[in-house]
């Protein structure tokens, strides 16, 4: 989360929040980070007014890009070592896995009992009481994470990953901001941060898990009109 004069930044995880986060801390006077992936409900309640901007990536990149960073880390986070079986489940198995959380018990309970009962303020930065109303939402994981992220009351301004570059310039004349040449320099030119390496992300699809996708993750693919092809 990073608390600027003319608006908050909100950090949804895996959507380029890490290069977005860098430009404003570097290019925003007064821009001050008040924590790491916490959600709208969190602002403290002086800068509650303010208008929200966000990030969101395709969910069908998402699933690509978070299991593609955590498999090649020496040991993934609890959220990928409950799905993923302790890495004994390839792509498939464990994005199925993630996709199911929303309607299905087992693998939720171990997944609540894996997380932190407080917040640790790195990585995936979720306690269980903040993943615990995925139960029964019949939701994929990554519409779940925007939600709880960005959902709530006031203005809220959301760039797409696909198009950040130019979308964020979009944001930062809808809210007053700004825009130096440095910054726009920046925008524009500086490299992607924290990305994974992976292939296109259809490649990496089932017919059958593509398609689960789009039943759980519908609201985000249709806020912002995703679709699977290219």
């Amino acid at each position: 989360m990073i608390a600027t004069d003319r608006f908050v930044f909100l950090h949804l995880h895996k959507s380029g929040g890490t290069f977005v986060n860098e430009c404003l801390l570097q290019h925003v006077p007064g821009a001050r980070r008040l924590g790491y992936h916490l959600p709208r409900s969190m602002i403290p309640p002086e800068l509650a007014a303010l208008p929200v901007l966000g990030t969101v990536r395709s969910p069908w990149s998402y699933y690509v890009s978070w299991h593609a960073f955590q498999s090649g880390m020496p040991r993934g986070n609890a959220l990928y070592r409950v799905l993923s079986e302790e890495g004994r489940l390839g792509f498939e198995g464990t994005i199925r896995n993630m996709l199911e959380l929303g309607t299905t018990g087992p693998k939720l309970d171990a997944l609540l009992e894996a997380l932190p009962a407080t917040r640790e303020g790195r990585g995936l930065n979720l306690t269980r009481d903040a993943v615990e109303p995925i139960r029964g939402s019949g939701l994929g994981f990554y519409s779940y994470l925007y939600q709880y992220m960005y959902g709530g009351e006031g203005t809220l301004h959301v760039g797409r990953l696909e198009c950040l570059r130019d979308d964020m310039e979009r944001l930062f004349a809808a809210v007053g901001q700004p825009v130096t040449p440095q910054m726009r320099a920046f925008l524009q030119a500086s490299p992607a941060l924290n990305a994974s390496a992976h292939g296109p992300f259809a490649g990496y699809y089932s017919r059958e898990l593509g398609a689960l996708v789009a039943e759980r993750d519908a609201p985000v693919l249709d806020r912002h009109g995703y679709g699977f092809g290219p």
